[in-house]
């Protein structure tokens, strides 16, 4: 039985110099302040001149809709025009804007350059490919090894992804692509950090996968865009603990693999203070269940933004 991942949507430096930087440096003031119409005036000129820094941030827009109205094609063009000036952030984006546009395989050459310096959304969405022989040549080895740098970089849906490739990827090829990991990470070629005058993207959202129904991988989905912010922004407080008691449990997923279970506990633990763990078998697969909570509503308010995480009694 074929097996498959999919994966769904996703998705500014320090080329310019003179008026041209002072103007995409004014854009990005703008942009933080939440005037993006003002952020758009300023960088239209710079990037029509020819910066690439100007030219990915309004890719970054017409990605987002701010100042603009979304249009992915426009930003396509935008990220294309400064790639090929070998702005790097423009690079990326631009191969998962290929991808997100339905032309993969001319996504795959900018994705695999991508990859390469250590970019964890191409490594994600590369691994998919390479799992679901999506316009490459299958190579479970390959699929594994980038799945676990983009999982180790933090990217959400590639730890969850991981754990259901652990379901159907032969052991001795999982340790193989477990090397290839740690060869890839040796590989990757360190680059200085950019220059304050670019919007940035912020962290990935959760992901949208659910494995309950079904033995095989269901849809994972890449990282999204999210507002740009020029400052680091605080992360949440930790829930406080609860008390432990009731007839509701979560399912986070089913497993052919019973460590798969124990790993993705491992691994999403710290997001269910004061509940526990049950490994239930069902058939051929365990169920991971997390609790209790004394209603549903509870239940489902303990699941936040894990995903996949379905209320259970």
């Amino acid at each position: 039985m074929r097996t498959r991942i999919w994966a769904a949507s996703i998705i500014l430096a320090a080329c310019a110099s003179g008026p041209a930087l002072a103007d995409v440096k004014a854009g990005v003031d703008a942009w933080s302040r939440g005037d993006y119409r003002t952020a758009i005036a300023e960088w239209r000129g710079p990037a029509t001149a020819g910066d690439a820094d100007a030219q990915f941030n309004l890719g970054q827009a017409y990605k987002l809709g701010r100042g603009v109205p979304v249009d992915l094609a426009m930003a396509e063009e935008w990220y294309r025009k400064a790639a090929l000036q070998g702005h790097q952030q423009a690079e990326d984006n631009y191969g998962l804007a290929l991808f997100q546009n339905g032309r993969r395989d001319k996504a795959v050459p900018w994705l695999e350059k991508s990859a390469a310096r250590g970019e964890p959304r191409a490594q994600y969405v590369l691994g998919t490919m390479y799992f679901n022989a999506d316009v490459v040549k299958r190579d479970w080895v390959r699929a594994y090894a980038l799945m676990t740098r983009a999982s180790g970089a933090g990217i959400a849906q590639a730890t969850t992804t991981l754990a259901q490739m652990d379901g159907f990827i032969p052991l001795a090829d999982r340790q193989k692509g477990t090397a290839l990991a740690r060869q890839l990470e040796v590989g990757v070629v360190k680059t200085p950090p950019p220059v304050a005058y670019v919007a940035r993207d912020t962290p990935p959202t959760p992901p949208v996968a659910n494995v309950e129904t079904a033995p095989q991988p269901r849809p994972a989905a890449i990282p999204k865009p999210a507002v740009v912010a020029s400052k680091p922004v605080a992360a949440p407080a930790p829930r406080p603990p609860v008390a432990a008691s009731g007839a509701y449990r979560v399912q986070l997923g089913a497993f052919r693999d019973p460590d798969g279970a124990r790993r993705m506990w491992a691994q999403l633990g710290s997001r269910f203070p004061g509940r526990q763990p049950y490994y239930v078998k069902a058939g051929a697969l365990t169920r991971l269940l997390v609790g209790p909570y004394p209603t549903q509503a509870d239940a489902a308010r303990g699941c936040g933004s894990v995903r996949p995480c379905v209320p259970t009694r």
